[in-house]
């Protein structure tokens, strides 16, 4: 039971934080719960649905604001909903070592375009839903192999295509629970799964992203928030780092 309560106290810490700052924060707790003793892919099974539960508080949200742009989203979300779950099959006959490297590139990425990352189009690309579907596509295949969420790749990919930052951040939140579904099935059946555990984590993550999205509205700086999440991620990406070397 102690061990519960731990798990579940540092998701619901961590779901605050990400959720002020508009993201998921699977990404941060599947390198914890790894540390903490659990297999690398039932810890990217628990991290994916919590990051789900956050991202699903902050869809419902901006579904009621009437914010979303349903022909922006619709193509990305079925790519990602379809190969995500490919993804996730892949990384069965990848070396876990080679997928908990990819993850550590991703962590220092994610941190480095939290910290140091400018919203600036480098290419200005005509939107069409083929180029939409392609896109969540290949997001979606790669978050599957990870066990992430993939906004951390979508947000600023998009932005370097020349999409509004606003509106895709909106959007994100929004495609991000059909990546994040689809490879946590797949993963599903091939471990074995603590429903207790799943329980309490997405407990906690559902109540620490519909605060963390009060915070964001009413209390708290986002660059202050962007700066706490991108020294999270540096310090569990250096702490993979270690584990390499030493």
């Amino acid at each position: 039971m102690q061990e519960y309560l731990i798990f579940g106290s540092i998701t619901f810490v961590l779901s605050t934080i990400f959720s002020a700052g508009g993201a998921g924060a699977g990404i941060a707790l599947i390198p914890i719960f790894h540390f903490m003793g659990l297999n690398f892919i039932l810890a990217k099974a628990i991290g994916l649905f919590a990051g789900a539960s956050t991202t699903i508080t902050a869809s419902i949200m901006n579904l009621k604001r009437k914010v979303i742009d349903f022909t922006f989203v619709i193509p990305i979300a079925i790519g990602m909903l379809g190969f995500s779950p490919i993804g996730a099959y892949a990384s069965i006959y990848i070396n876990q070592e080679v997928v908990k490297f990819m993850f550590m590139i991703l962590l220092f990425y994610s941190a480095t375009m939290m910290l140091f990352g400018k919203k600036e189009a480098i290419l200005k690309l005509e939107q069409t839903k083929f180029l939409l579907f392609i896109i969540g596509a290949i997001v979606g295949f790669i978050s599957g192999i990870l066990g992430v969420g993939g906004g951390n790749i979508l947000i600023p990919l998009l932005i370097i295509f020349g999409f509004e930052p606003k509106k895709v951040a909106i959007s994100v939140s929004f495609v991000v629970p059909f990546s994040t579904l689809g490879s946590f099935f797949t993963y599903l059946s091939i471990v074995k799964m603590d429903w207790i555990l799943l329980m309490v984590v997405s407990f906690s993550a559902i109540i620490g992203g519909y605060f963390g999205n009060y915070m964001m509205q009413f209390k708290l700086k986002q660059n202050h928030i962007k700066k706490l999440m991108g020294a999270i991620l540096y310090i569990l990406a250096c702490k993979l780092l270690l584990g390499f070397i030493i």
